[in-house]
This record gives C-alpha cells, structure tokens and sequence, in this order.
C-alpha cells in the first residue's frame, strides 16, 4: 500500500451511554489503532452536541498522548474563529514539548456548533479578524516569524519545542487549499462534506500548484465482516445543507439541527437540502479497493477515515478490517 491510514474521532456517545464511557472508548481506539500501525489519531471539534464528546480536542489529544507512544495525536481541527492564534500556538507548542514528533495541529474554518455556542464562546473576546489573517498569525507565532510591525510582534508563544506541532489546514475548496501550501501546511480535503470528484481534484489542483507535498483526503470509512452489516450500523448517513442566503450555506446533521441554527440567527427565510455525504462502507475488500482507487485518481498520499458508529466493538472491527498493517502482524 503507497499511501498512509488514519483516524478521526469524534467521540460519539452510545444511545443509552454516557459522555465518559464514550471517551474512554476513544482512548481504547486510539490505542488499538496505534497497535494496527495506523498513523494519526485526530480528534474532532464539535460544540453542545448531545450525541458526542469532543468539544475540545486539544484536551483529548494531551490525554491519549499520555497513554501511547508512538501513534501521532492531534486535531481535526479546532476551529480557530473561536481563539486567539497566540493561545493555540501556546497549547501545541506545549503538546509538542510533552510528546516530541508526535503532535498534529490540524484547523478548520466551521462554527463547530449552533450560533448559541458560537456566541458564548466569543463573549467577553474582541471580534475575530478574517480567518486567513487569524491563521497567518497562527503560523507566525509558531515559527517565530511575525513581521516587526505586528501588534503583537513581541508576544512568543513558548515553550519553544524541538520539534513543532506539524499543521494542516482543513478545507473542501481550492482557496482552503491555496491558502494551506501558501502557508507551507498540508492539506486535508474534507471530502466526508463534499465527495464530488469535481471539487477534490480543482482543491488538489490548487494545492499542487504551489507545494510539494502530497494532500490528504478525510472521507467516511467504515469496513464490517459483510456488506450487510456495515450498512445496518451506518444505517442513512444525511448531511442537512441549511441554505440562508446567497453563498451562505452551513452543513448540520439533522432537520431540527438547520432549523434549530437558522432561528439562532434569526433568518426566518432558509431552505433545508438533504444530501448523502461521501461514504465508503462495505466488507474490508469493498473499502480497500475504493480508497486505492481514490489513491490513484487523485494521488492522494494519506487517508483520515472518519467511522460514525457509536459502537465500539464494531469500530474496533473496521480498524481491523482496514488496517494498514498485515494482518499476521496485528494477530
């Protein structure tokens, strides 16, 4: 296999479980992932959402660096609108001092919540500036690199680790894209929100034009004994396009979840659309052989697989399943 394999996490808890039953199963998945010679474990960041347990992937990702060794840990991604540049630089140069070589900082550009959540957590704080300008500031300080007349020029976000976190930027457009090779980050193409073969390759296109490095595509992957099964612990995977205006569009997992952020803003004139996301489900042959053809398409060069199941007994199986290592090896 000529690509790497990795994982995202959202923590999602059980119908029934509790929030620290769902994140002790994460911490095991980790482990276990890292045992099947998976490459990353990320973790995701998701606002007041009664279904998962990951508000604060920074967290999650200090406490399974703790408890492996070598799999690499981080985000995907936290959502920067919602912090200064200067406190993330701190918390993952930090990371990367705990765990030196093996702390990711992936960022992403969504609200990762309703608008309630997103005003709560802008209160008391200064009206973020626009997000490029937010993730140039990110990259400045850690690199060191802020030009001398930046109002916050002397400001260093130490602990200076040996190794810095390394930092990707997540995005389905080519302007995520350009931005990310401009910024000298990998890419991560969300493709769980946008499949269309269209968009991934004008986004790769894009990212190719100015870096070297090989993109990565998140996707939803996730592998059972039969076709069968995977299905019916998938079940029917929605997305919920909440339309608000000309090019306002925000992606919600349910009807009452668009309907319940179109109030907060207060729009009374939206429209719902209900789209499949991008999902590779079947046996482990059916799911291999669809990222090596996602791998040759569009030269992906690493997969993160995104499995939205709750079970953990059935997730540990898809790791299995869809191991990067022999399966002699991990017996």
């Amino acid at each position: 296999m000529s690509y790497l394999t990795s994982v995202l996490d959202k923590s999602p808890i059980l119908d029934g479980g509790t929030p620290e039953q769902a994140l002790r199963d994460s911490l095991r998945l980790a482990q276990h992932a890292e045992h099947l010679g998976y490459h990353r474990y990320w973790f995701a960041e998701h606002h007041a959402t009664p279904q998962l347990a990951s508000p604060a992937p920074e967290v999650l990702a200090a406490w399974v660096l703790a408890q492996t060794a070598r799999i690499r840990v981080g985000t995907g991604g936290v959502m920067l609108r919602h912090y200064a540049p200067y406190k993330v630089a701190e918390t993952f140069n930090l990371l990367a001092s705990l765990a030196p070589g093996r702390v990711d900082l992936g960022i992403g550009k969504a609200p990762g919540g309703l608008p309630a959540s997103t005003a709560a957590l802008a209160a008391g704080r200064t009206p973020a500036g626009a997000f490029e300008q937010q993730l140039h500031d990110l990259e400045g300080f850690l690199s060191s690199s802020l030009p001398a007349d930046h109002p916050h020029a002397a400001a260093q976000a130490r602990p200076l680790p040996r190794t810095p976190p390394e930092r990707f930027l997540l995005g389905a457009s080519p302007q995520s894209a350009h931005l990310a090779a401009e910024l000298g980050w990998r890419f991560v193409y969300a493709a769980h929100f946008d499949g269309d073969p269209r968009s991934i390759e004008a986004a790769f296109n894009a990212y190719r034009a100015v870096s070297s490095h090989a993109p990565l595509l998140a996707t939803v992957a996730f592998a059972a004994p039969t076709a069968e099964a995977a299905a019916r612990h998938l079940g029917a995977l929605r997305i919920y396009k909440l339309h608000l205006g000309p090019g306002q569009t925000v992606n919600l997992p349910n009807p009452e979840a668009a309907a319940e952020y179109a109030r907060q803003v207060g729009v009374a004139d939206y429209r719902i659309e209900e789209t499949h996301p991008s999902v590779l489900s079947g046996d482990a042959q059916h799911v291999r052989r669809a990222l090596d053809d996602l791998h040759q398409r569009f030269g992906v060069g690493e997969f993160i697989l995104d499995a939205p199941v709750a079970d953990l007994d059935a997730r540990l199986t898809s790791l299995e399943l869809l191991s990067p290592a022999p399966r002699a090896a991990v017996a």
